[in-house]
């Protein structure tokens, strides 16, 4: 079954958000290499509120996401994007249905 987050962050300030963001695009180089089980990753800006990020990530199930903070690109954004951010709120997902969900698969993923 698909497992998913979202997860807001808040910057600390201008500069602190630029940064994070040169972060985030760095994340995603291994993001998008070295993880099959990570179907979706996206940062979103969110109108009216430039000191915040959204993140949407959908991994095939639960296991990929463990093995998905595991990595050693994760665990440094884990670790670097303290010095930007004020406040974290993560929710996580258990899918049900929807679009692109076939029986509690991805449709078209692994």
């Amino acid at each position: 079954m698909a497992f998913g987050l979202n997860v807001r962050f808040t910057a600390r300030d201008e500069a602190a958000v630029e940064a994070f963001d040169a972060l985030v695009a760095e994340t995603l180089v291994g993001i998008r290499e070295l993880e099959p089980g990570t179907l979706i990753y996206v940062s979103h800006t969110v109108e009216g509120q430039p000191l915040q990020r959204i993140f949407y990530e959908l991994y095939a199930d639960r296991a990929a996401f463990d093995r998905h903070e595991q990595q050693p690109h994760v665990r440094r954004f884990l670790a670097v994007r303290e010095q930007y951010i004020d406040a974290v709120e993560v929710d996580f997902l258990e899918s049900v249905d929807g679009k692109g969900v076939v029986q509690g698969e991805v449709a078209g993923g692994v």
